[in-house]
């Protein structure tokens, strides 16, 4: 069971395989892995003795971030991120980022976002469109279109908390609609980047 991976030379953390989206171009419906990794669906949701045994002994040599990025959102075990990332934080200088979708509320409508504030370093959230009805299209979230707001709100504390925030976006949209990300973003004081639509395991973040 892979809880913990390289990429790029950082170290990935795959804690769930649980996410209340269906995005038209996941990964996931291609490939059960990145790269030489070996699977990442997981056999079972890991116990924390579990996280921290394999991150105990996980080679972590060169990883300056520790990025949970796995084959699902991994607020969807919200309380079991910010245990392990206490549990990284305490035991390693690494920069802690989150790979999410940003619907943290909806998955969890009890859970408070300040949580994250001092433990999570970088935020990359997944915009995927400029509006609520596109993304409802492109995200596929079991919530409907409230979702987006709550994604675009999500950011917006973020990154009012100190966490260094961006935005990204994968090229299956247009064009014009890459274009109307790009002001949104601009609107909210957040970066973006946009990510080539990869169909093999190459490229993940």
């Amino acid at each position: 069971m892979t809880i913990f991976y390289k990429f790029d030379g950082q170290m990935y953390i795959n804690i769930t395989n649980g996410c209340p989206c269906d995005c038209v171009f996941c990964l996931r419906n291609n490939s059960d892995s990145v790269k030489d990794n070996d699977s990442l669906w997981l056999e079972h949701e890991p116990s924390f003795e579990e996280i921290t045994e394999a991150y105990d002994k996980f080679d972590k040599t060169g990883c300056t971030n520790a990025i949970f990025c796995g084959y699902g959102e991994p607020t969807v075990r919200a309380d079991m991120l910010v245990k392990t990332a206490e549990y990284i934080r305490a035991n390693s200088d690494m920069k802690i980022r989150l790979n999410t979708n940003g619907l943290v509320r909806m998955i969890h409508p009890n859970f408070d976002v300040e949580r994250f504030r001092g433990l999570i370093d970088i935020a990359s959230i997944s915009l995927n469109a400029p509006d609520a009805k596109r993304y409802n299209e492109v995200t596929r979230p079991h919530f409907g279109e409230p979702a987006f707001q709550a994604m675009l709100d999500f950011a917006r504390d973020m990154k009012n908390m100190g966490v260094q925030t961006k935005f990204t976006v994968v090229d299956v949209i247009t064009k014009d609609e890459i274009e109307r990300c790009q002001q949104l973003a601009d609107s909210m004081g957040i970066p973006l980047r946009v990510r080539e639509y990869i169909t093999d395991n190459e490229s993940y973040t």
